[in-house]
C-alpha cells in the first residue's frame, strides 16, 4: 500500500504523518513524504537547503517506526497541487494524506487552496487532517 503525505513543515503536516505511519502499519505500507515549492523566486533557491533538511527529518521520524519511506521535493514549476496530484499519479499513490485549515471563502478564492485542488483533482483516496 503506497501513501503519499503532503508535507510542509507545518504542525498539521506534522499531523498528517502521525495519520499516515497508523495507516501504514495497519496496511503494511510504505509512505512517501512529498513536498513541493516554487523556484520563480531566487530567495526560493536559498531555501532548498533548509527545506531539504527539514523533510530529512521528517523522513528519519517515519523511518524510525519501521516503515518504508521515501521523501521528494518537487521544483516542478506548477502549482503546488498540481505537482502533488501529478506525483501521485506517476508513482500509483493508493493514499494521500493531507492536512488542512480552516479558512474563509474569500481567503480560499484570493488565495487559493493546495488541499481543496488535491482533494478535487487527485486519482485516489485522499485522507485529510485537522
Amino acid at each position: 500500500m503506497k501513501l503519499m503525505v503532503c508535507y510542509d513543515g507545518s504542525n498539521i503536516a506534522n499531523d498528517a504523518i502521525d495519520t499516515a505511519v497508523k495507516l501504514g502499519k495497519q496496511l503494511e505500507g510504505s509512505v512517501s513524504l512529498v513536498r513541493t515549492m516554487s523556484a520563480k523566486r531566487s530567495e526560493d533557491v536559498v531555501r532548498v537547503e533548509g527545506i531539504e533538511a527539514d523533510l530529512e527529518s521528517a523522513r528519519k521520524r517515519v523511518a524510525d517506526t519501521g516503515l518504508a519511506v521515501d521523501a521528494h521535493l518537487l521544483i516542478r514549476g506548477g502549482s503546488a497541487g498540481e505537482d502533488l496530484t501529478a506525483f501521485a499519479k506517476e508513482n500509483d499513490v493508493e493514499y494521500i494524506v493531507i492536512g488542512i485549515k480552516r479558512r474563509s471563502k474569500v481567503g480560499k478564492m484570493f488565495f487559493g487552496s493546495t488541499a481543496q485542488y488535491v482533494i478535487l483533482k487527485a486519482v485516489c483516496p485522499v485522507i485529510t487532517v485537522k
